[in-house]
């Protein structure tokens, strides 16, 4: 579905574009779905998403009195955001000595309880308009469980977090010339200065740490492998424990 609105984008040139990656057997079931929804937002979108945002907000305050951190303007300021998604409630444990990937864990496994987003320190929850007090109160609750537990927890292992900029690699390849050209698998020591042949993402939060092309740093290295110890997925790398890579194969 196309959010189209004014005349920056010709509506002739989008559709022939969506035609190419199209399906000529289209579901009427799954259009029927998103037209249902599409005349909801227009019927009654304001009061559904009002009354969410206003549970969301109550739920962050309820958190709050419990004791644990709530993050919601930190991320707002210059070379910060300009705006969060109010819907998603963010709290930082770091100050219960716990990490993201242990408390998402738990609360899967002890108070079926899914949290959307988890990483080494932090874990978000997703709410929508289809929230209510029931829901609300289950998280709440879980997470007061959380809070008596959490001194029983193991210290979690650290994450080598490099500097933001050491995050932005070099792009030696083009990405296609390098996922698809010779490659060999070598160990991760030997991998820092070879240009990679794969994509590494490290998940959550599932954006790619590595693509192919780019040219692979130890730090960068460093806090893949040491995610990995602490709970991160890494789901697209050839070796999955990344004792070893997928890098271009020398010339």
């Amino acid at each position: 579905m196309f959010h189209l609105q004014g005349d920056r984008v010709d509506p002739n040139v989008l559709k022939a574009r969506e035609d190419l990656l199209g399906t000529t057997s289209p579901s009427s079931l799954v259009y029927a779905a998103l037209d249902g929804w599409r005349r909801q937002m227009v019927e009654q979108g304001k009061d559904l998403l009002s009354a969410a945002i206003d549970l969301v907000t109550s739920v962050r305050g309820r958190l709050s009195d419990l004791g644990l951190t709530v993050l919601h303007d930190e991320f707002l300021g210059p070379d910060l955001a300009d705006s969060v998604d109010p819907l998603k409630v963010v709290l930082d444990l770091a100050p219960l000595g716990i990490s993201g990937y242990q408390a998402a864990d738990w609360l899967r496994e002890h108070q079926h309880v899914t949290v959307g987003l988890s990483d080494h320190r932090r874990i978000v929850a997703q709410f929508n308009h289809s929230d209510d007090e029931k829901t609300a109160g289950a998280l709440i609750d879980a997470l007061e469980a959380l809070l008596r537990a959490a001194p029983s927890f193991s210290t979690p292992p650290k994450v080598d977090i490099p500097p933001p900029h050491e995050f932005e690699l070099e792009t030696a390849m083009l990405p296609r010339d390098a996922f698809f050209g010779p490659a060999e698998q070598v160990p991760l020591s030997e991998a820092p200065g070879r240009i990679a042949a794969e994509m590494i993402t490290p998940y959550p939060p599932g954006a790619p740490g590595v693509l192919p092309g780019e040219v692979l740093t130890k730090p960068i290295l460093d806090y893949l492998r040491s995610g990995l110890e602490a709970g991160m997925q890494l789901p697209d790398p050839a070796d999955s424990e990344l004792k070893s890579v997928r890098v271009v194969a020398k010339r």
